[in-house]
């Protein structure tokens, strides 16, 4: 019995592959999911918005990478702040870009970065989200979104923030209609000091209440005993209205979002190590058959911001 699940009070007495008697909302029938067409093509892409890592759609991952740039468009300018500010985290995530392209050729997965500052809107909010469009990040004022107006947040929904959640949700359906359910993982990064205090894990591994491969993955990443593996850490999994909530929750795909600690993967040989390492992890745990069919199930376990009054503290979330 996991000992994750029986803290997060997912578990009681259950069979090896069933994870709780906390059961899903809804499972779907097998005959419900689209029969297989012809493989769809995943074509790489590169646009204002979004870059799109070619792959399998049928490999069984979809790859996604919220803050992977720190690209700010000419007409905005640096947005008030002074350039060296936008090669901080409150720009993008330092060194997720790389470690999603590298796990993307390792598994052949097809992949979503942005290639947008989430200085300009954060992708991972919801869109009523206070924190949306951030006037004040880590002590740095950003003096271009002070006094942004309604037409000018609307401006940036579409032109930055809707492409980028339009693009993850093709990714899915293309795999969808192989016939296969995929794992969505959303790579991230934290930054090694908050607030002053150092934060001790390597790499965290966030979720909401969905199991079924973020549990594993803890606990396989932690048979490593040279790294401290974060059970939602350095943040909490479960924010309304973020990309795994929108892609994954809502729609009953088992998933997980990784935060790798930026000191560690500042380098590209960091990048690859990295990598390696969670590649090689999610390989494992999608060839073991009994966890298979189980992570590749539309199961609807809902969400605990569905019952909290108020969102959760982030915890300094970025």
């Amino acid at each position: 019995m996991s000992s994750l699940l029986r803290r997060h009070g997912v578990m009681t007495n259950a069979p090896a592959i069933a994870y709780g008697t906390r059961r899903p909302n809804f499972v779907l029938n097998p005959m419900d999911v689209m029969h297989p067409l012809p493989k769809p093509t995943i074509s790489p892409r590169n646009d204002e918005a979004v870059t799109i890592i070619g792959g399998d759609p049928s490999c069984g991952i979809v790859l996604v990478c919220d803050h992977a740039a720190n690209t700010i468009p000419p007409e905005y300018g640096t947005l008030g702040l002074d350039p060296s500010e936008l090669s901080r985290h409150i720009a993008y995530d330092i060194g997720a870009e790389g470690v999603t392209r590298a796990m993307a050729a390792r598994l052949g997965a097809p992949a979503v970065l942005t290639k947008f500052s989430r200085l300009l809107i954060d992708p991972n909010r919801g869109e009523d989200d206070p924190t949306l469009i951030m006037r004040l990040s880590d002590g740095a004022i950003i003096a271009g979104n002070r006094t942004l107006d309604e037409a000018e947040r609307a401006a940036r929904i579409a032109r930055f923030y809707t492409p980028y959640h339009d693009a993850v949700a093709a990714l899915v359906d293309a795999s969808l209609t192989t016939g296969v359910v995929p794992i969505v993982i959303a790579i991230h990064s934290f930054t090694p000091v908050w607030k002053g205090v150092p934060r001790p894990w390597h790499v965290g591994v966030l979720w909401d209440k969905d199991p079924r491969f973020a549990v594993p993955l803890i606990e396989a990443l932690a048979q490593d005993r040279l790294i401290i593996v974060g059970d939602n850490e350095p943040y909490h999994g479960a924010l309304k209205g973020d990309t795994l909530w929108k892609h994954a929750t809502q729609r009953g795909l088992a998933h997980a979002l990784i935060e790798v600690r930026q000191d560690l993967i500042a380098t590209a040989q960091g990048q690859d190590a990295w990598a390696d390492r969670l590649a090689a992890t999610t390989t494992a745990l999608l060839d073991d058959a009994e966890r298979k069919p189980h992570l590749q199930t539309i199961e609807h376990y809902g969400s605990q911001t569905d019952i909290w009054p108020i969102q959760p503290a982030l915890k300094g979330r970025t």
